[in-house]
C-alpha cells in the first residue's frame, strides 16, 4: 500500500522517515520529493509498504503524531490517472491540404 506523508520538516530525511515506519512493518520503498532547481525537500514523501494490515497499522500510529518538531498527515495515497493530451484530429488525417485553397481529393488523370 502506497502512503501519502505530509507536513514534513524540511531537514528530515529518507532514512529517518524510512526508520519511523519499520516499526510496523517492511518498507518497500521511501521517496521523499524534492524541488528540482534547490534539491530540497517539499515537505511531503511517499512510503510504499507491501502488507495493506501493516500500512493500515502505521497510518493510525503516526497520523498526526509529532516528528522533528511537526505535526505530520499519514494516510493512504491516492492513486491519479493522468491523461494524454488530445490529440487533434488534423494530426491523424492523412494527405491534408497544405493551404485552405489545395484540394485532399486526388483526381485521377
Amino acid at each position: 500500500m502506497k502512503l501519502l506523508v505530509r507536513n514534513l520538516a524540511r531537514t528530515t530525511t529518507e532514512k529517518e522517515l524510512t526508520a519511523l515506519f519499520i516499526q510496523f512493518g517492511r518498507v518497500q520503498s521511501c521517496d521523499l520529493v524534492l524541488d528540482k532547481t534547490t534539491g530540497k525537500s517539499k515537505g511531503f514523501a511517499f512510503v510504499e509498504m507491501p502488507k495493506a494490515g501493516e500500512a493500515k497499522v502505521a497510518i493510525k500510529k503516526l497520523n498526526n503524531r509529532d516528528v522533528a518538531g511537526n505535526r505530520i498527515r499519514v494516510k493512504k495515497a491516492e492513486t491519479q490517472v493522468v491523461s494524454k493530451p488530445e490529440e487533434k484530429i488534423e494530426d491523424k488525417i492523412e494527405d491534408q491540404p497544405k493551404s485552405k485553397t489545395e484540394s485532399v481529393w486526388k483526381i485521377p488523370k
